[in-house]
């Protein structure tokens, strides 16, 4: 694996991951991930943020640093941003081939270094504006917590500007052998914004008010180069990803895009054809939409979609006098991504008794959604019922304008 010079004795040194597995033990990642880290050389040498022994990610790096001139046995200081095990895991392996590196985080990261790993030798304690000298070279901190777990920061390096945020700025998807902005093609940055957003929808929707605060705290740093822990690095144009999660956090605050997620299950074929009346009035209104069924779809594209859509439509049948399961398994998800103001339709067919009302209406109580009159029927629709459906669809599309 090749190192990627960011600026002089800086180097982006990264794993390209192709796994089944999948992110967080939930989130499919058929495009596979980046795992970054990165050389800074002075005098003496920091590694910034690490790896898990996954897809070969330790050789890797070990690739890439030998490229470098260094080597894991011959880093002074390993820099932890965060201490997801994404970031760490690897960390035991690291301390038994270099034990007298110093080990910095913040005070609650340096309690996970020793909580998660039962390290207790040479650590050290950061906190907001704190500096590291590494002869020739100086790294500076900032506490960002909750983006996206409490121990969090980030890393500026001075000498360049470049801004070293983890799981800030992040994506999904490999890299293949390229990491800076300018050596992708405009279709391939369509791809990675894709993936960027259902990253931060998967990831760090629930903690956007930690964004907005964090960005604002480090608005006063001439940040030349953008450097995430997964994804593309940001160097011709770090304000574009920058303000693209700007947009995402005010997604949370209600400042969505004008479209409809369409988020569907059916078991006999009754109630897609509903839903596809209500689609058909949709079209009508010209309203732009996505359509994600379950569980064909894994729910991740669905959040994402749900994410930054004004309105949802919600097509179920009742299932044993609930909820059809694979739905209810999305508004948990919902729930716990904090998927709130949204315009919603709710629709489904049942068999022999109806009942997916009063857990549907359970399920979305804390989500402070504003409903269109939900619609049910008894096996297939009637014309008349598709007609209402198709009023239905327009109703929820001019709602959006």
């Amino acid at each position: 694996m090749k190192a990627h010079k960011i600026a002089d004795s800086l180097f982006c040194v990264y794993a390209d991951i192709a796994s089944d597995e999948l992110f967080e033990g939930i989130w499919p990642i058929p495009r596979g991930v980046s795992l970054n880290s990165y050389l800074v050389k002075g005098e003496k040498t920091a590694l910034i943020d690490l790896i898990r022994d996954w897809s070969g990610a330790p050789r890797q790096i070990e690739e890439a640093l030998a490229e470098a001139g260094a080597s894991f046995e011959s880093v002074d200081y390993l820099i932890l941003n965060h201490l997801e095990p994404d970031h760490t895991g690897w960390l035991g392996e690291f301390r038994r081939r270099n034990p007298g590196a110093e080990i910095i985080a913040t005070a609650k990261g340096i309690n996970l270094v020793k909580s998660f790993y039962k390290e207790e030798r040479g650590l050290k304690v950061v906190k907001d504006g704190d500096k590291l000298d590494l002869g020739g070279r100086e790294l500076v901190f900032f506490e960002t917590p909750n983006i996206h777990w409490p121990e969090t920061m980030m890393t500026y390096d001075s000498a360049s500007g470049t801004l070293f945020s983890c799981d800030g700025f992040g994506s999904f998807g490999a890299l293949g052998g390229r990491v800076f902005d300018d050596e992708f093609s405009a279709e391939e940055h369509s791809f990675y914004e894709r993936e960027g957003l259902r990253y931060y929808a998967n990831i760090v929707s629930s903690f956007s008010a930690f964004v907005e605060r964090g960005i604002q705290k480090l608005e006063a740093l001439d940040i030349k180069c953008v450097a995430p822990s997964h994804g593309i690095v940001w160097r011709k144009n770090p304000r574009a990803i920058i303000e693209r999660y700007l947009k995402y956090a005010g997604y949370s605050r209600g400042k969505t895009e004008p479209s409809i997620a369409v988020i569907w299950g059916s078991m006999y074929g009754n109630t897609k054809q509903g839903l596809d009346a209500v689609i058909r009035g949709i079209e009508a209104e010209g309203a732009p939409y996505t359509v994600n069924r379950v569980p064909d779809e894994d729910v991740s594209y669905a959040l994402a979609n749900a994410f930054q859509s004004r309105a949802l439509v919600l097509a179920m049948p009742t299932y044993e006098y609930a909820m059809f399961p694979p739905m209810a398994y999305v508004l948990d998800i919902f729930r716990r991504k904090h998927i709130f103001d949204k315009t919603v339709l709710r629709i489904g067919s049942w068999g022999w008794v109806g009942g997916a009302k009063k857990e549907y209406e359970a399920a979305i109580e804390a989500l402070r959604w504003e409903s269109v009159p939900s619609m049910e029927w008894t096996g297939a629709p009637t014309i008349q019922e598709l007609l209402v459906l198709e009023e239905r669809g327009k109703e929820l599309a001019r709602s959006i304008r």
